[in-house]
């Protein structure tokens, strides 16, 4: 099964080092930030586990709950967690999959054979609280993501739904952003009565807060 944006996250229940959890009712009516890591006590790992506790406020004030995965199991995260904590000075509390079993892995596609068959490789999805795939992004395991890019990618996504505007290359929150074309000059006077800059009859642009 391949999953599409558009499509609904699939649902699961695990074990993670809080706790028992099942997806859609733990993220209840919150974005979702799902990621995936090779192995825990990996170095690339340890960093980008580190950054998503570090940026806890960050995500917060988005209403986003950050959950990683990895295929061990939870005595192993709970080891790993403290190394986490002490070598990136933190304090990681989200939840971390245990899919020793390779269930949920296998489900969202972060099993790719040639970097390994057992090992998640780094994949992202973005799910939103309507449990909708929103963005997904996939790294090999030897590049680390960059968290600026994953929230500036939620930044555009939440802004699109409630402006109803795309964003251009490079866009960042407070940046000009796009009047889509399926929106006729006489609707969008309604929608941005500030005005907007017309660079093509398909090119718009609007400054919105």
């Amino acid at each position: 099964m391949s999953l599409h944006i558009g499509d609904i996250a699939p649902d699961f229940t695990v074990d993670t080092q809080v706790g028992k959890i099942s997806l859609h009712d733990w993220a209840g009516d919150s974005w979702v930030f799902f990621f995936s890591h090779p192995a825990d006590f990996t170095p690339v790992c340890t960093t980008e586990m580190g950054r998503t506790a570090q940026l806890a406020d960050e995500f917060a004030k988005r209403d986003v709950k950050p959950l990683g995965l990895s295929t061990d199991s939870v005595e192993e995260h709970l080891e790993w967690i403290a190394d986490v904590n002490d070598t990136q000075h933190t304090n990681l509390t989200f939840p971390i999959v245990a899919d020793t079993d390779l269930a949920i892995a296998k489900t969202y596609e972060m099993i790719h054979p040639d970097q390994s068959e057992t090992a998640a490789v780094r994949s992202v999805f973005i799910i939103d609280p309507k449990k909708k795939i929103r963005l997904t992004m996939t790294y090999p395991m030897s590049v680390g993501r960059n968290f600026d890019e994953i929230l500036r990618v939620i930044d555009a996504l939440q802004l699109s739904d409630a402006k109803r505007i795309a964003t251009p290359a490079d866009w960042t929150p407070g940046k000009d952003v796009i009047i889509p074309p399926s929106i006729a000059n006489e609707e969008a006077a309604t929608l941005f009565p500030q005005g907007w800059v017309e660079h093509r009859p398909y090119l718009r642009t609007v400054n919105v807060k």
